[in-house]
């Protein structure tokens, strides 16, 4: 199914600090020159974490996810406080194996889809241990 390293988010505030190098959003066409100033810091905390204490860290293993932009080594920011819906992309249980799909509810049953025609969806059985870990909230991806 994949594998996952999960890791507990162990920070301050001032672990996720970083400068706000400019107050506006930057255009992706041609940049502006009247707006390369220094107008403080950004809390990347209150950007990426809603509950810090349910707030875990992802590296995803596979290329299962790659439809939905998410490649292999990418780190995803999970919260397991949120109540997973159809359509989260999550991570999931499904008898004593992790795995990270979308979550897609359909007449009574769940399946697990794959974001990549090359991997099959997990259509959970009906007797099947399954447990929704946690909801992914965003995706670190390095460029």
């Amino acid at each position: 199914m994949g594998a996952v390293v999960v890791a507990a988010l162990d920070v301050t505030a001032s672990d996720l600090l970083g400068p706000l190098y400019c107050s506006v959003a930057v255009p992706a066409g041609f940049p502006s020159p009247a707006q390369d100033y220094f107008t403080g810091r950004i809390d990347l905390n209150q950007h990426l974490i809603k509950d810090i204490t349910s707030t875990f860290l992802v590296r995803v293993s596979g290329h299962s996810m790659n439809g939905a932009g998410i490649s292999d080594g990418d780190e995803w920011v999970v919260d397991r406080s949120i109540t997973p819906v159809d359509g989260n992309v999550v991570v999931a249980i499904v008898d004593g194996e992790l795995t990270i799909k979308r979550l897609r509810l359909e007449h009574g049953r769940v399946r697990l889809a794959a974001e990549n025609p090359d991997y099959p969806d997990v259509v959970v059985p009906e007797l099947a241990e399954l447990t929704i870990w946690g909801v992914v909230t965003r995706c670190l991806h390095r460029l």
